[in-house]
């Protein structure tokens, strides 16, 4: 069983890694929790997790992925296919002075979370996906696939796929788009079923026309959309949408990985009212070929996108109900100590 200690004071620091350095904030001590945030986010996006994990006894370290916060942000778009990141990961666990560690990850996160835990096994020995299933490498070429999404409008990872173009519509007014963004993926805030879907485009026109233009979602104060604009306001956009334009690349390199399930034990929590869930619904179906050591796979109801910010409590007791599991234990010896 972990040990509970009184959760310390965050701390923030850098760590070097094959991108520079890597940017992280820790709570806690005890085994190792590695939490990976996803667009357009930061560590920020695990302010209630950092405490809880701490409370509960685990070292909790939520990081900034390359290309965002205090992180490094190479210029090359090929730094940022996901091999590099899941070294990235790699590095952090080392310098952190751990040989394991589990992994959680959010949106893009979780598909990071869900590659280190595949390609380095080794050192990620459980992996808990949030918002995003995981889906094995192979199929067709991604590209391919989202250009036949949305018939005459435009998918937004289509449209963040040309350099400078993304960036264009977001940088003018940072905090004005991703108070848009979260709340078009948010319970309460996202459009309803009858109109356009913020997920495409309309020809011509930007993204940002399709996000609803109300109050903030519930999750979200002004302080905190404070801290997530300060930081893009400050790095810009380019690093974080470098992620979308190396997916061909991926589906390139990891074709040797092609139909792979993730054997550790796994956790998944996603939000019903998310797209992420509904559209992937095909691969939450295949979680017992997929994820053979699932240990809990939850849909929580009257939740959006953002679900360890939008249901803060809930996420938390799953995720250390989770960690505290017995079976979790003895599959991964060295994780959690006695």
């Amino acid at each position: 069983m972990a040990r509970r200690t009184p959760p310390a004071d965050r701390t923030h620091r850098v760590v070097p890694s094959p991108a520079g350095r890597i940017h992280l904030v820790e709570q806690g001590s005890g085994p190792l929790v590695l939490l990976v945030h996803g667009f357009p986010e930061s560590w920020y996006s695990w302010r209630h997790q950092l405490p809880a994990l701490a409370a509960a006894g685990y070292r909790a370290v939520a990081v900034d992925v390359r290309g965002y916060g205090r992180s490094s942000r190479p210029d090359d778009v090929a730094a940022y296919r996901m091999l590099e990141l899941v070294e990235d990961n790699v590095a952090v666990v080392r310098a952190l002075g751990e040989e394991t560690a589990v992994i959680v990850g959010h949106d893009w996160g979780a598909n990071i979370a869900a590659h280190s835990a595949l390609v380095r096994a080794d050192v990620f020995r459980a992996a808990a996906l949030l918002s995003v299933p995981y889906t094995p490498p192979g199929g067709p070429r991604p590209s391919e696939v989202f250009a036949q999404l949305g018939g005459d409008e435009e998918f937004y990872v289509s449209l963040f796929q040309e350099p400078g173009r993304a960036e264009a519509e977001i940088e003018p007014d940072v905090r004005g788009w991703l108070a848009g963004f979260y709340a078009a993926f948010s319970a309460g805030t996202m459009p309803g079923p009858h109109e356009p879907d913020p997920h495409f485009a309309a020809p011509g026109r930007p993204l940002r026309d399709r996000f609803p233009t109300g109050p903030l979602p519930g999750w979200l104060g002004e302080a905190d959309l404070d801290v997530y604009a300060g930081e893009f306001e400050r790095t810009g956009l380019t690093g974080a949408l470098n992620r979308y334009r190396n997916m061909d690349r991926d589906w390139e390199e990891l074709g040797r990985f092609a139909g792979a399930p993730l054997t550790q034990p796994t956790l998944f929590i996603g939000g019903a009212l998310d797209a992420s869930t509904t559209w992937l619904a095909d691969a939450i179906d295949a979680f017992p070929a997929t994820l053979p050591g699932l240990r809990g796979s939850h849909i929580l109801d009257g939740c959006g996108h953002w679900v360890q910010q939008e249901r803060p409590a809930e996420v938390n007791d799953l995720l250390t109900a989770w960690l505290a599991d017995g079976g979790l234990s003895d599959a991964n010896r060295g994780i959690r100590g006695a």
